[in-house]
């Protein structure tokens, strides 16, 4: 080959290599034009060093994360980043991820089995070629699939509320998107699971805590519907919005219930901005119940009859009823008057 046609091979495999954040598999240097006596060259010059079988970076220090992806990418394909390592690809390095998510996961086509490999997580997807953009830098799963992927293998249901409203939270896709695409995947183990969730999200409930209180504590138990994330203005102007509302026919009472996870609610500014708050609502005549995570998901029947009673004091007049699981005690609170 002439100097000429070196020069022009390596051009494309130094375009690729940028392209592919410094990763090259040899598949893609040999149909580039190079040749095996090219990359032998290269490791023996330490100018690429092996990452798995078959794939190169190009240089001898600390792969980054998209390093690493990259190469879990080109030394399974065809395939694409998933799940978590999806949603890091969309989303950057700033979410939240659970324990043991540090490995790349990968999905590849039903039927295929790739190579086991070092810090990397395989598995097979009949709706590979729907659910995949092998375009974006690195392929990764669509967004909306990663979500559903995510919350359909969740170790539990909270787990599973949290991807969903977290994703939605976070205005990267929205419930409507998501309910779409849930009608249109073949299998979900969780369908009838996140279709309620991704609905109740749809109408406002935008966290865990909030999911949890719509269903454990007001539905379960009969109490009124409240009105979710209800705008309102602090007292220096500032918009703000409160979790929910419960008012009288023509405005006559308000009951504002805050929820709080620990997340966002404990440090001291924190916790001063939530006082504030609670102080604005009395000014505007309405009261304010902070709950935590203990009222709505381990004392649920216990909160929902204290709950029915405080807003019998403002004036309500329905009756709280017991759900299927609440016990002997937490029944008697059902029967207390306001």
């Amino acid at each position: 080959m002439s100097p000429d046609g070196d020069n022009t091979v390596m051009d494309t495999i130094d375009d690729l290599l940028r392209h592919q954040d410094g990763v090259i598999a040899r598949r893609q240097v040999l149909a580039c034009g190079g040749t095996a006596a090219l990359v032998a060259r290269k490791l023996r010059r330490r100018e690429w060093v092996a990452v798995h079988p078959g794939v190169y970076v190009d240089h001898t220090g600390p792969l980054t994360w998209r390093q690493r992806a990259w190469a879990a990418v080109l030394a399974c394909w065809p395939a694409a980043l998933a799940g978590w390592s999806a949603l890091r690809a969309h989303e950057g390095p700033g979410r939240r991820r659970p324990p043991g998510s540090d490995d790349i996961e990968v999905v590849v086509h039903q039927g295929r089995r790739p190579p086991a490999l070092a810090g990397v997580r395989a598995r097979e997807s009949r709706s590979f070629d729907e659910s995949v953009q092998l375009g974006l830098s690195p392929p990764r799963q669509r967004y909306d699939d990663a979500i559903l992927d995510l919350a359909d293998r969740a170790t539990d249901e909270v787990a599973a509320i949290g991807i969903l409203a977290d994703a939605c939270g976070g205005r990267r896709t929205t419930a409507a998107r998501l309910l779409e695409r849930v009608g249109q995947r073949a299998r979900l183990s969780r369908r009838a699971l996140l279709s309620a969730v991704l609905a109740d999200v749809e109408s406002g409930t935008c966290s865990v805590l909030e999911h949890g209180y719509l269903t454990r504590v007001e539905r379960s138990h009969g109490l009124p519907r409240g009105l979710r994330q209800v705008e309102a203005r602090d007292g220096g102007g500032r918009r703000m919005y409160r979790d929910v509302v419960y008012s009288g026919p023509g405005g006559h009472w308000r009951q504002i219930v805050e929820l709080d996870g620990r997340l966002g609610h404990d440090s001291t500014q924190d916790r001063d901005r939530d006082l504030e708050r609670d102080l604005d609502a009395a000014l505007d005549g309405a009261d304010t119940l902070r709950l935590g995570y203990g009222q709505v998901f381990d004392r649920p029947c216990s909160t929902a009859a204290k709950v029915g009673r405080v807003l019998q004091l403002r004036g309500w007049h329905g009756r709280t009823t017991p759900c299927p699981s609440c016990s002997a005690t937490d029944r008697q609170g059902f029967d207390r008057p306001a």
